[in-house]
């Protein structure tokens, strides 16, 4: 039962960042990088966020290694 707990601490700690990300990354210029693809033609448009991929990848590799370091 313990260890059930912690998963849902985890989550919800996680759910926590994304959600600072999702709330402040629009100030910080996430979405809107060089490295974003966006093409538009008639009234189609494509968006696939590159660099803002590779940014948040290399982020939440960093904290989950934080905290799923094994000692």
């Amino acid at each position: 039962m313990e260890q059930f707990s912690r998963i849902f601490i985890y989550l919800g700690i996680g759910l926590i960042v994304v959600g600072l990300l999702l709330g402040f990354g629009g100030r910080l210029g996430l979405g809107r990088l060089p490295g974003d693809l966006f093409f538009r033609k008639g009234n189609v448009s494509f968006y696939f966020p590159v660099a803002t991929s590779i940014i948040l990848s290399v982020l939440l590799t960093v904290i989950l290694n934080i905290f799923f370091r094994r000692p």
